[in-house]
């Protein structure tokens, strides 16, 4: 029997599936296929809110495989065994996947291939998830870019992808190969206890759902992009991270859906929202391409100089992580950020930023602690964005805000949630407090927080830190760092 193998991980769709393409190309059988191994992936093993994301997905693949006659082959177990066990009931067998950024995912699918065509099968790599239409591309210098900004120039001067989109298939062969295979249900990727609800109320996994998603987006609220992104309080962001992570959609897509709403190039576009968004997509192409050329800066910063910054350690340091992660530091836009995350498996992006700041620059807490608290919790949760997003807040890496750079989270929430909807809504403990006060509660006197029924340290807690107190201690630590550390110049960008 002849046959292709389809190995899908997070290339979750039917729509512009390069590997899904060239399998059916190859032959006329085909066999999509599975493979749970999340230990493969450490240390970023998926956390749980990635798990509740991968069993509505994986459903919705499998749905809209059988709907075209087809189905997916699920399996658990060491990637390598799982493939040659299938493959040996197949006659010049051929494997066809889409690329994974991930360091530990690309050391892996290198040692597959290798082993693999050892014994004969040949396996074919696709690329699905950027942009660019130079993937290698260096600087004047011969090195990789290290700062955004030329970074994207440059990637514009030469062109994004021209790749084609490939539709969905219509039809597809039944499956050529009997025997059991697991249910998505054995892989037991959906809590045991049910604190879902959020998700459930906020997001639809799957093909559909992105392609529903984005078609919201881009009717709704694209050209008002730019001036709404930075607002908590409003509609204002994509919202296609998950899908965009587990490959419901394609960066191509979003870019050819766009192209034809606003029929022409988007390159050609003078709308600013319309811009402004496709640089967003320029930073994931960043964080991708950093992470290819540096696979270290997943565990170590960046700026190897930062191997030597003294974090805060000990007691207080788990203390003040705790409820960090709780939402209870007593500063209402960071608490009101780290409730939005549990609740609903997401964040703005602004909070992202700020929250982030406050531990790893108020607090002193190391950013893989908050990077390993996102993993576990953001329904988005990706390698590339997760290690670009926090060494960028805690000055260590590519592009980096300087450390000396500390957000204050009460100006921030004034400016990005002036009407105090963000708060109201995620502190309901605040509800009836001033607007004046509403950042800073422990400004209030103590009438008008009797007056909204609040008891600093009892229904909303004191802040645990103070901020002005905290910053200078920050910016202490930043001089004493710079003392001691001998800078190396970089090269020219």
């Amino acid at each position: 029997m002849k046959a292709a193998i389809l190995w899908f991980r997070r290339d979750l769709r039917l729509t512009d599936n390069p590997a899904l393409q060239a399998a059916l190309k190859q032959s006329p059988k085909l066999i999509p296929v599975y493979i749970h191994a999340p230990l493969e992936e450490a240390p970023w093993t998926p956390g749980a809110a990635s798990n509740w994301w991968l069993h509505h997905s994986l459903s919705s693949l499998d749905n809209d495989l059988r709907k075209r006659g087809s189905r997916l082959v699920i399996e658990r177990g060491e990637s390598l065994a799982t493939l040659l066990n299938i493959a040996q009931h197949i006659d010049d067998p051929h494997l066809f996947w889409n690329q994974l950024p991930e360091p530990a995912c690309q050391q892996r699918d290198h040692q597959i291939r290798q082993q693999l065509t050892n014994v004969g099968i040949t396996c074919h790599e696709c690329n699905t998830n950027r942009l660019m239409g130079d993937p290698q591309m260096m600087n004047l210098s011969g090195n990789p870019y290290r700062v955004f900004t030329p970074f994207w120039r440059a990637t514009l001067k030469r062109g994004l992808s021209d790749r084609r989109l490939s539709p969905a298939p219509k039809s597809l062969p039944s499956l050529p190969i009997k025997g059991h295979t697991l249910s998505i249900k054995d892989l037991q990727l959906l809590p045991k206890i049910p604190w879902d609800k959020g998700f459930r109320d906020g997001w639809k996994p799957g093909e559909q759902g992105a392609l529903k998603q984005f078609k919201h987006f881009i009717n709704n609220s694209i050209e008002s992009y730019t001036d709404r992104r930075d607002r908590p309080d409003q509609e204002g962001t994509s919202r296609l991270s998950p899908h965009l992570h587990f490959g419901e959609i394609s960066p191509m897509q979003i870019l050819r859906g766009i192209e034809a709403r606003l029929e022409g190039p988007i390159s050609n576009q003078d709308r600013v929202g319309v811009s402004d968004y496709l640089r967003q997509l320029g930073w994931r192409e960043f964080a991708i391409y950093l992470l290819e050329f540096f696979p270290e800066t997943d565990q170590r910063p960046f700026n190897q100089q930062f191997n030597n910054f003294q974090w805060l350690q000990g007691d207080q340091s788990k203390e003040w992580l705790t409820l960090w992660q709780q939402g209870m530091t007593g500063i209402p836009i960071v608490d009101a950020g780290m409730r939005e995350l549990w609740h609903t498996g997401w964040m703005h992006n602004r909070v992202r930023m700020i929250v982030a700041s406050l531990l790893t620059k108020n607090m002193g807490i190391h950013w893989l602690e908050g990077a390993r608290w996102f993993w576990k919790t953001l329904l988005d949760a990706d390698c590339p964005n997760n290690t670009l997003g926090w060494q960028w807040s805690a000055g260590c890496g590519a592009d980096a805000a300087p450390y000396f750079r500390i957000f204050n989270p009460v100006h921030q929430g004034k400016r990005f949630d002036p009407r105090g909807d963000y708060l109201r809504r995620w502190i309901p403990e605040l509800a009836q407090l001033s607007d004046k006060h509403l950042n800073a509660p422990w400004e209030a006197g103590h009438a008008e927080l009797a007056k909204a029924g609040i008891h600093l340290g009892k229904e909303y807690p004191k802040p645990i830190v103070d901020l002005t107190h905290s910053r200078k201690i920050a910016l202490l630590r930043w001089t004493e760092f710079k003392s001691t550390r001998k800078d190396k110049p970089h090269e020219s960008d």
